[in-house]
């Protein structure tokens, strides 16, 4: 059992260290006993600046470290930038046993190894204040100088572009699905065939958003937004507010898995309010064609709605309508702060 404060250097080297391999030539100088930095160092390019995003997780799950990763990598494509390296920082509660550590890390460390991401430091320590792993990724990358997305432009758009096709990759709603499938299967076992729970679980395979935000790059698109706290509607809220214009959307147009539909009404949920992570929200002047590349990519997407340039958030269900109001707490959260 590992005491209270920073872990010691026997327990860095054998559970940590050994886990973080080097994958990046960027790396000049990573994770190291008594390194509280690390230093990259990029080919000369005038063009790219350096992006980092922050992303902490703290839902009481053993796949904690892979949302976090998977969170902090999906930032920075959103904003039109690929992650290279990241730090990690955990903070673990009293009485955790070190093989659980080890657990965390591999986990991170096969994360990031998929993405072809460097791990090069991070911080670990042991608190009698948290109850569960406390996970935060800092992913650190370049994305190009005169980019007209970086995830949102930070100005109102011009008259020409406030009227965008909103589209949506893959389906809302996936990772809070995967993660009840998880983490309540027993549970749902009970209700559900085991074939939709298997479905729903593997969902957690799915939550990189960087080939379609690779996509969308190319395509010329305008505005991209990472679907995750909040679900779809505090997505499109945010992407709203961020680059300035209204938006008129269609429920039935907002791609939903069955597997969703049936977990999410199963706890009482909204999914449309429900983490969303690998689900990509994009504006662009034509809104098929991007559907249309991102399709022969073998990337499901869906055209929702359009923008416009008034200031309300529209969603129109059939005849009837709502106006999106600013993002209240995740719907996962109904179940896990029981």
């Amino acid at each position: 059992m590992m005491k209270i404060g920073k872990i010691s250097e026997s327990i860095l080297k054998r559970s940590v260290l050994r886990a973080i391999k080097v994958n990046r030539e960027e790396l000049i100088k990573g994770a190291e006993v008594g390194g509280d930095c690390a230093f990259l160092s990029w080919k000369a390019d005038c063009e790219r600046v350096t992006a980092l995003s922050t992303q902490t997780v703290t839902l009481p799950v053993p796949c904690a470290a892979h949302l976090a990763v998977m969170a902090a990598a999906n930032n920075l494509a959103a904003a039109g930038g690929r992650a290279m390296a990241a730090t990690i920082s955990l903070t673990l509660p009293e009485g955790t046993e070190e093989g659980s550590l080890k657990d965390i890390m591999k986990q991170a460390a096969d994360s990031c190894e998929n993405l072809h991401i460097q791990i090069a430091g991070g911080h670990t320590e042991v608190s009698p204040y948290v109850n569960a792993p406390v996970i935060t990724v800092t992913a650190v990358g370049t994305a190009p100088e005169r980019q007209s997305c970086y995830g949102g432009a930070a100005d109102r758009p011009a008259e020409g572009c406030r009227e965008m096709d909103l589209v949506i990759s893959k389906w809302v709603g996936m990772e809070g699905t995967a993660i009840l499938a998880c983490e309540k299967e027993e549970e749902l076992l009970k209700r559900y065939p085991a074939a939709l729970i298997t479905e729903a679980k593997g969902f957690m395979d799915r939550f990189s958003v960087l080939p379609e935000a690779a996509i969308a790059l190319k395509s010329g698109v305008y505005a991209m937004h990472d679907v995750r706290n909040g679900g779809i509607f505090g997505a499109l809220w945010e992407l709203s507010q961020k680059i300035g214009v209204g938006l008129s959307v269609f429920l039935k147009e907002i791609p939903i898995r069955q597997e969703t539909v049936e977990i999410c009404e199963y706890f009482d949920l909204n999914p449309y309010e429900l983490l969303s992570g690998g689900c990509l929200l994009m504006a662009a002047e034509n809104g098929l064609k991007l559907k249309q590349e991102l399709e022969k990519a073998g990337i499901p997407a869906s055209v929702v709605g359009r923008t416009n340039g008034g200031n309300d958030k529209l969603v129109q269900n059939g005849d009837e309508g709502r106006y999106l109001t600013m993002p209240a707490q995740d719907e996962i959260w109904k179940v896990f702060a029981k």
